[in-house]
């Protein structure tokens, strides 16, 4: 070939090509496009067990010692991985969860409407685009050693919810109530819902080639995040329908764990802490702690905490009061009733004025985690926290009250280190071994 040739035609030819196929990879739909799975080395991982009360690591069925759980939600993480512009602050966001000790983060397996980045546009039927945003959040939570809890629905209208699945359900001329709570018995409803699960459960990562039912890197699959009804006369139909499809789960997928994704509040006539709750009204809601937790193929609990929104004419000292009750009869309840672990997968409070050189944000997350931390020392049922939410730069239109930015609140962040590192030391930690002097717990001093 010649070189003048060459330096003037060939190599600008092939960079202007280059480019072009960068910019329409990553600004433009490529579902329809098979990429090559990437060729990798995955950090080694083992599922998570539950062995009692207690989570475990299980390593090539082995049972080992239990693990207690510092972690977060950032529900956004597949809505910024589809397109390949944003994907570094999901990259970003697992990383900085990882160097702050935690292990697991629960975010959003779920987008369903008509929306340009929605996953399920109808029932059964994916934007792969979407999908293949999914694949890169698990595969870069297995890269950066972080677990995922996966949620399957909304029960609120954010990302379609169940709301959604009636449309659906009318726009094919099924006949249905007008209340949403017609989602929990309809049988053409309950079929959308389990096409979809099975749709993720099956799932082969186009990134690793793994299939979302082998991967160690989900931590477990949460039925539906916050199911309420909107009367107490659906509460049976809610029980049925939570038997019915952890059950459904369990039979597509036998390694993974199954959680309800419940707010943790107690019924009327529960044999639980219904004086815990944090008013009357949170026993109408169809929901009831003990009842529905206690399902056989349930594997833990699954509690919120919001003491802002749930008694916000309360002042400081009143809600530190009702969140140590809160706390202290679900870990009892899990102990005792349920014989299962509780894991807190959203406790969020506001950062709001110093009280003694404190905000009540640190005031009530250190509560809690002190709680948890004396319930893994005497190896209870407290299984962990994960605070809601944390964000990175550039992702604030995914911000509510309660959302933060944890490196840009020092009190905070060091509450949240602190946590982790003195959970990894009383268990056996879910990092590999050949990765602690990557761990910011290493260093410490054992407690």
């Amino acid at each position: 070939m010649n070189s003048n040739w060459r330096d003037k035609k060939f190599y600008p030819t092939i960079g202007i090509l280059f480019l072009l196929g960068f910019i329409y990879l990553n600004y433009f739909d490529n579902s329809y496009f098979s990429f090559p799975i990437i060729t990798w080395s995955p950090p080694k991982m083992g599922f998570v067990g539950v062995n009692g009360t207690r989570f475990v690591l299980v390593d090539n069925g082995n049972i080992e010692s239990p693990v207690y759980l510092n972690g977060w939600n950032s529900y956004w993480l597949m809505e910024e991985s589809v397109w390949g512009p944003s994907r570094y602050r999901v990259s970003d966001m697992l990383k900085k969860g990882a160097e702050m000790g935690m292990t697991v983060c629960r975010t959003w397996a779920f987008s369903d409407g008509a929306r340009p980045n929605d996953l399920q546009t109808q029932p059964g039927v994916f934007n792969e685009r979407v999908f293949k945003g999914l694949d890169y959040v698990v595969y870069e939570a297995r890269k950066h050693g972080i677990r995922l809890i996966l949620s399957l629905v909304n029960n609120l209208n954010a990302f379609g919810g169940k709301a959604q699945y009636l449309r659906w359900a009318e726009e094919a001329g099924v006949n249905i109530t007008s209340s949403t709570d017609s989602f929990f018995s309809n049988p053409i409803i309950k079929e959308y819902y389990k096409s979809y699960v099975k749709a993720i459960l099956t799932r082969k990562n186009s990134f690793t080639g793994v299939k979302y039912s082998e991967e160690p890197a989900i931590f477990a699959w949460e039925l539906m995040n916050e199911p309420r009804c909107k009367s107490n006369s659906s509460a049976s139909a809610l029980q049925a329908w939570i038997t019915e499809m952890a059950a459904f789960v369990k039979s597509l997928d036998g390694k993974h764990l199954v959680t309800v994704g419940l707010e943790g509040f107690y019924s009327l006539n529960s044999t639980g802490n219904y004086g815990a709750n944090p008013g009357e009204w949170a026993a109408s809601l169809g929901s009831d702690f003990i009842k529905n937790s206690a399902i056989e193929n349930l594997d833990f609990a699954s509690v919120h905490a919001y003491p802002h929104s749930w008694i916000p004419d309360a002042d400081l000292e009143a809600k530190v009061k009702y969140l140590s009750n809160w706390v202290d009869a679900h870990v009892n309840d899990g102990e005792n009733v349920l014989k299962k672990p509780v894991l807190f997968t959203e406790v969020g409070a506001l950062l709001v004025t110093k009280t003694g050189g404190l905000y009540d944000r640190d005031i009530l997350l250190r509560m809690v985690y002190d709680q948890i931390y004396e319930s893994a020392k005497r190896r209870e049922a407290g299984a962990g926290v994960l605070i809601w939410q944390l964000l990175v730069e550039g992702v604030e239109e995914y911000s509510d009250k309660y959302s933060f930015v944890a490196w840009k609140c020092p009190s905070t962040y060091k509450l949240i280190l602190e946590q982790s590192c003195r959970l990894r030391n009383t268990s056996r930690s879910l990092k590999n071994r050949k990765d602690q002097h990557k761990d910011p717990c290493f260093s410490q001093k054992r407690g």
